[in-house]
């Protein structure tokens, strides 16, 4: 009575186990696939005597990446881009419109796009001195791994 009794229990304890690690490595597979990813930061330094700076922070969601952008100096609505290019050397043209800085950041959704592709290429994110202002950069980062904080 006692081996089967402790048998019941040995079969019981492997079998939980095998239950709780199916169960992690499927809430973790969902995680990756339908939730978000790790942020990957990269720094914004100023440009033109601007003495802006700050970070953006592009994370993978789903199909989506999410673009959260942090500038401190600078003083009302300010517009912001992902250009094609470096900031030494940017596409006029924008790629992706970003979410106009207000209060110093801005959050923005870029639906069907993977992280990859951004980082993976040439591309910056460029920050304008205002709405009437287009003309005048006042901060810029370089979207490359190398760049990343």
């Amino acid at each position: 009575m006692k081996f089967v009794l402790s048998s019941g229990l040995t079969l019981a304890a492997a079998l939980c186990a095998v239950g709780v690690a199916a169960a992690q490595s499927t809430m973790s597979s969902s995680m990756k696939m339908g939730g978000m990813g790790m942020g990957q930061s990269f720094k914004i330094s100023p440009q033109n005597g601007s003495g802006e700076h700050g970070t953006a922070v592009l994370t993978q969601s789903g199909d989506s990446v999410i673009v959260k952008l942090t500038i401190a100096g600078g003083t009302g609505d300010q517009p912001a881009h992902i250009h094609k290019g470096t900031c030494a050397k940017l596409d006029p043209k924008p790629t992706y419109p970003l979410t106009t800085v207000s209060g110093g950041s801005s959050t923005t959704t870029l639906k069907d796009l993977k992280l990859s592709a951004l980082t993976g290429g040439t591309y910056a994110i460029n920050v304008h001195k205002s709405t009437t202002d287009l003309k005048d950069y006042v901060a810029c980062g370089n979207l490359t791994v190398a760049s990343a904080k």
